[in-house]
């Protein structure tokens, strides 16, 4: 049973950054989707239904570049994989719950979601009010966000100059800084950035981020006492 409605509220404030960073990524996305030619009501569905930024992000410009729709479909399943490895990872704090709700969080479940939601099962907060909260905040702004971009792509001809594109990066930036705390995590998060960035400048650029974090996490399993 849900402890108060209280959780409710601290899932709306625990959303808080993921909400600012969502803002000017999902305005970047709505942007570019319009420039690709989709129409307003295709774009938000993205964000509706799809709801994974850099999926949408890929699928956008393969359809600018008109790719075959299988290609596009094959791709994205490809990127989003690592949603297979967050929902595993925390599946046994989800007893207790209902079906809807853990198909609901499930369903919303991004990487930045992902990140607070483990630090937050870890300290025991696992009510569902406050887990669902926190993931339809962070939907919310990813919609209004593609909303705004759609307008803005409207008026605006390059949003490039703006730096949204660096607006996810930050993000992910200060959620890391959130989680770390102790020398094994501050290592265990340098080794996967160098991992990361050596697999990209060989030409890796769909898989490095995946095989770092995996190398990086084994490691980790490793320095462990």
């Amino acid at each position: 049973p849900e402890r108060t409605s209280g959780g409710w509220r601290g899932g709306v404030s625990n959303a808080l950054p993921i909400v600012l960073g969502y803002l000017p990524v999902g305005l970047a996305y709505g942007v570019l989707a319009s420039e690709a030619g989709l129409s307003p009501l295709n774009t938000l569905l993205m964000s509706l239904l799809v709801y994974a930024g850099a999926s949408q992000f890929i699928a956008v410009g393969l359809l600018a570049g008109g790719a075959w729709p299988l290609s596009i479909v094959v791709t994205t399943l490809v990127v989003n994989l690592r949603h297979f490895l967050f929902s595993s990872a925390l599946a046994s704090h989800l007893e207790g719950w209902r079906p809807w709700q853990r198909a609901a969080w499930a369903y919303q479940l991004t990487d930045e979601t992902f990140a607070v939601h483990a630090a937050q099962f870890s300290a025991g907060e696992c009510a569902p009010g406050q887990a669902l909260a926190l993931n339809a905040s962070a939907q919310a702004a990813w919609v209004l966000g593609t909303g705004l971009g759609i307008v803005a792509g409207q008026r605006v001809g390059d949003v490039r100059a703006l730096g949204l594109d660096f607006a996810l990066p930050a993000l992910f930036i200060a959620l890391l800084f959130s989680q770390i705390r102790d020398r094994v995590q501050v290592w265990v998060a340098l080794l996967a950035g160098a991992v990361s960035t050596t697999l990209l400048l060989a030409g890796w650029e769909r898989w490095h981020v995946m095989v770092a974090a995996v190398a990086a996490a084994g490691v980790g399993a490793l320095l462990r006492p």
